[in-house]
Order: C-alpha cells, then sequence, then structure tokens
C-alpha cells in the first residue's frame, strides 16, 4: 500500500479530484516521456493552493519535489517518493505598462506571446524554451543570447520556513543555469518582468526567425529533456560529442540525436537506465579524447 494515502485524503480538502492523484507514472508528465511512478501527484491551479498545500507538508515532513511541466526532468525508473506538485496550472500572465506579472507555472512561450501582443520587447529569446517561469527563474534558463537575468525585476516565493516574501533581482544571484532559489532551495510564486516598449512587427520577426532556428536544428521530432549538458567553458558540447565520434550512438531506446549531438533523444521507448548509462558514456569518452568534463543540464530524479 501506498504510504503516502493519508496524505492524499489530507491533501483532498484543498483540491479538487482533477488536481490529485496517487501512484502516477512520471513518464505522463515530462517531455521526455520516462520516469517511474510518484506516490502523490498534486496539480494546484492557484498559488494560494500551492500555499496551503507547503504548509500541509511542512506539518507532515513529507519528501516534496516540485516541477513546472516537467520538460528539463529525467525521473529514474523507481519513481518519486512523497509528493511531486506540478505547477503549470499556476499560469497567471498580468501586464501593467512595460511590466509583466507571471505566475509560477506559465509557459516561457505563452509570456513570449503576450509580450508580442503588448508590443513589448526583450523576451523574444525565450520564446522556444519549452519551460515554465518558475523553473527558468530556478536555472536563469537562456537562449539564443538572452537569459531570465536580463528582464527579471522581482520574484516572489515561498521559503522553506514557509515565509512569502520578495526578492530583488540585485539578490537573486542569478548565474549560468543556478540563482539563489535553487541554492536556497526556496519555491518561486510569480515574478515581474520588465520589458521595453518596440515594434510588433519586429518582436514578430525575432520570434520568427528564433522558432525557425530551433525547429531546424533541434530534434524536436523525438521526446527529451532539451540540452543534456551544460555549456563547458570554452566549448560547445554538442561540437565535443559530434567530435567524439558519438553522434547517432545508442543505448536501449536512448540515442545521442543525429540532429544535434547535444540532445539525447528518447528515440524507442527508452527507460531512465537508458538515458542515464548513455550519459555517462557520453561524459567519460569526452573526458577521455578531450579532458573535458560535461555536467548535465537535465535535472535528475528519483530512485533506481
Amino acid at each position: 500500500m501506498n504510504k503516502y494515502l493519508y496524505a492524499y485524503e489530507a491533501l483532498a480538502s484543498i483540491l479538487t479530484k482533477e488536481e490529485i492523484l496517487l501512484d502516477e507514472p512520471m513518464k505522463n508528465h515530462t517531455w521526455f516521456e520516462i520516469g517511474g511512478r510518484a506516490d502523490v501527484l498534486v496539480m494546484p491551479d492557484s498559488v494560494d493552493k500551492l500555499v496551503k498545500i507547503m504548509n500541509y507538508i511542512s506539518t507532515q515532513q513529507i519528501p516534496t519535489f516540485l516541477i513546472g511541466n516537467g520538460s528539463n526532468l529525467l525521473v529514474k525508473d523507481g519513481g518519486i517518493r512523497g509528493i511531486v506538485i506540478k505547477t503549470d496550472r499556476i499560469s497567471g500572465i498580468h501586464v501593467r505598462g512595460s511590466e509583466i506579472t507571471v505566475e509560477c507555472g506559465a509557459l516561457l512561450e505563452d509570456i513570449s506571446t503576450r509580450a508580442y501582443e503588448e508590443g513589448l520587447t526583450g523576451f523574444e529569446f525565450a520564446c522556444g524554451i519549452p519551460g515554465t517561469l518558475g523553473g527558468a527563474v530556478f536555472m536563469n534558463a537562456g537562449a539564443y543570447d538572452g537569459e531570465m537575468s536580463f528582464v527579471l525585476k522581482e520574484v516572489r516565493v515561498i521559503t522553506p520556513e514557509l515565509q512569502v516574501m520578495t526578492v530583488k533581482k540585485e539578490d537573486l544571484e542569478l548565474g549560468y543555469r543556478t540563482s539563489v532559489i535553487k541554492t536556497k532551495n526556496y519555491v518561486v510564486l510569480d515574478a515581474v518582468l520588465s520589458l521595453e516598449k518596440g515594434s510588433k512587427e519586429e518582436i514578430k520577426e525575432k520570434i520568427e526567425d528564433l522558432t525557425k532556428r530551433r525547429e531546424d536544428r533541434q530534434p524536436l521530432e523525438f521526446p527529451s529533456a532539451g540540452s543534456t549538458f551544460k555549456r563547458p567553458t570554452g566549448h560547445y558540447a554538442g561540437k565535443l560529442i559530434q567530435d567524439a565520434g558519438l553522434k547517432g550512438y545508442q543505448v536501449g531506446g536512448a540515442q545521442v540525436s543525429e540532429k544535434h549531438s547535444g540532445f539525447v533523444i528518447n528515440k524507442d521507448h527508452a527507460e531512465a537506465r537508458d538515458v542515464l548509462n548513455l550519459i555517462s558514456y557520453i561524459q567519460s569518452t569526452v573526458m577521455d579524447k578531450f579532458n573535458v568534463e560535461l555536467c548535465t543540464e537535465v535535472l535528475i530524479v528519483g530512485e533506481d
């Protein structure tokens, strides 16, 4: 029997039946389409519900893991113990002048579209990043010479001590794929983005250009978690992997993309162990050939 059934029953007083699932396969909630079961998966549709869930969990000392839309995530085959909170239903976007207040689960693509509709420029770089606002702040996501640090004004969070507070940009400690949100285990509730007025025609052209570049260069036809590795200093991960002769290399159902070697894809019903073994092989091969360490950008969680 699921040892967290009591938590499921308690949270049912906060959430609707559609917002809470028991023994839920995480492969249904990740872009990789891989992953074992979560004991309890909750999908609140408001910041208020999220805060109530966090308060309940704190009284029970239940292991907890948060995801946005599962785009940068590999869940191991044994699944995740405790409670998984999926925030992608908390997705409000509110515009005031040149600032946009965005809730944690809003998709970056939707934020980019809304900014275009309002004639606001500065967020075009994120139009093709398949993640949510919360995850993007957590890792200071970026693409095409842009990143979240360029547009963030402030972020409202809940701390591990259940304090709701606003963190200004200068205190976010934004670096390459990191932030104070990540290092201090804060949970993003919402954030304010500061953009600029621009030409809608120019904004649209840039979005269309970046979308085409992404479609041309990335293996979007297969499930994946985006770029598998962080960019090593002075190198590009994809080029190192390709130069190591690993383009198309496959372990089980997992493969180094033949379109872009920086991506490990779910080619044929891969399991997490296939992906992990392939990642390990790539890392050891690149180290042997070029003496460069590849660190994963994809977040790996769960039990074997």
